[in-house]
């Protein structure tokens, strides 16, 4: 089913017939947004089953509560936060299984070259993906996402002490897992 929207459709009908459960709407929504929230779950997920499980639970959570969004907002942000959150959430219960040592981190700093600019994407997300959860849902929070050790502590129901031991792992352990990848650093 090809839909065009003309320019006499707002966003408030948009969201309305997404209320009403029409399926043209919902699957607009989703095609046009699987992209941009695939990427973003990748980043969170030790595998693309995983992500894919994060992105359609947050597209449910999308749907439900496509209420609660205020029109004339920036809808990407509202539905990158959901899913954001329903990472957050798939962290939670995966933590809840198993249990780190977080009591022992140092600092370690180095002045090699930069491995990263070196690297496709895929080998990036490659390497993220091996981090354990903990560790990756700290990095991307805080590296990528911009997020603060506090606010990252509040989400995660860890202390932030722990939030920035996990940092410094997750950096350690990163560096680790780049240079064990065959890469030619120049």
């Amino acid at each position: 089913m090809d839909l065009t929207l003309h320019n006499d459709f707002h966003e408030t009908d948009f969201i309305a017939a997404c209320l009403n459960n029409e399926r043209w709407a919902q699957k607009k929504l989703y095609e046009d947004n699987y992209a941009s929230m695939m990427a973003l779950t990748m980043r969170y997920a030790n595998c693309n089953d995983d992500a894919l499980d994060i992105l359609h639970e947050g597209f449910i959570k999308i749907f439900k509560n496509i209420g609660k969004y205020q029109t004339g907002s920036s809808l990407q942000a509202w539905m990158r936060r959901i899913v954001i959150n329903t990472a957050i959430d798939y962290y939670r219960k995966e933590l809840r299984r198993k249990v780190e040592d977080l009591d022992s981190a140092y600092y370690l700093h180095t002045d090699d070259a930069d491995a990263i600019s070196t690297m496709s994407s895929e080998e990036i997300l490659k390497a993220l993906q091996q981090l354990s959860l903990s560790y990756r849902s700290v990095f991307n929070l805080y590296v990528i996402e911009g997020y603060s050790h506090r606010e990252i502590s509040e989400m995660l129901n860890i202390t932030e002490s722990t939030c920035r031991s996990n940092l410094v792992k997750a950096r350690t352990k990163l560096k680790q897992i780049l240079f064990s990848i065959d890469i030619k650093i120049e």
